[in-house]
């Protein structure tokens, strides 16, 4: 038998996951963003338990994840993500993914479409341009800045972590946003998902433009496309009731 909630031993490095929801419902994976954990989706819960069976993670290094092992990079995420799906015998899934989770469901469902029923992405690029201006911000991002910018989810990843330590791991994921190579965002890997694909971004977000969200739209076969208003990079947690919403029409609308 499954627990709920616990640890899965993944090449060394225990990953913290959670089963919620319904548990007769289709599988849906939740995917954080960088430097958050599982809680930072809980906002979508209310709009999406009633009737998926919930999968999610923290990713290595992450929330209840330690820091162990091998250097962090999308691909070592999406490998992750795989070897606790395969544990927990889940084939076959839909995924929302934020910012950073959402970069790892275009790699998953571009290099596994047999196991995607459908993909959500929010906030999250699909490459990094040489002069994109994110580029500069994220390069000079510090532990103190985040610290001082998000000081409830470090009271969280410093009480909630086995081995926590903000510096090393924000050290660990910056190389993780500016990876440029195979290990890194899935560039033009996404044109071959073949799933039913919904891009969401927030109007406001610095990250994300809307070029980049646009073009990546038609990259992607039949892509649907969400333009939050009035929300920066994190809309689900801005905008919950209208995500949450938009979430699950498109998931009603889709079928294993």
């Amino acid at each position: 038998m499954i627990d709920k909630k616990g640890y899965i031993n993944v090449s060394g490095s225990p990953i913290y996951y959670e089963l919620s929801g319904n548990p007769n419902g289709e599988p849906l994976v939740l995917l954080h963003g960088g430097l958050g954990s599982i809680g930072d989706l809980t906002p979508l819960y209310k709009y999406i338990a009633p009737d998926y069976s919930l999968i999610s993670m923290d990713f290595r290094g992450h929330g209840k994840s330690p820091l162990n092992g091998a250097s962090l990079s999308y691909e070592q995420y999406q490998s992750d993500v795989q070897e606790v799906l395969s544990h927990l015998g889940i084939k076959r899934y839909s995924l929302f993914g934020f910012s950073d989770g959402g970069i790892v469901g275009y790699r998953l469902a571009a290099q596994q479409p047999e196991s995607i029923i459908c993909l959500i992405t929010l906030g999250s690029q699909w490459r990094l341009e040489t002069n994109d201006p994110s580029i500069e911000l994220l390069r000079g991002l510090t532990a103190e800045f985040w610290a001082e910018r998000f000081p409830a989810e470090v009271d969280f990843y410093n009480a909630s972590n086995p081995k926590p330590d903000l510096k090393k791991l924000v050290d660990a994921v910056k190389p993780v946003w500016l990876d440029t190579t195979e290990s890194g965002y899935p560039c033009d890997l996404v044109e071959s998902i073949a799933c039913p694909s919904l891009i969401i971004r927030g109007d406001n977000d610095f990250l994300f433009s809307l070029n980049e969200a646009a073009f990546l739209k038609t990259k992607i076969s039949g892509a649907d496309f969400a333009n939050i208003p009035f929300t920066e990079h994190a809309s689900h947690q801005e905008s919950p009731e209208l995500v949450g919403t938009i979430v699950k029409q498109f998931l009603s609308q889709q079928k294993a």
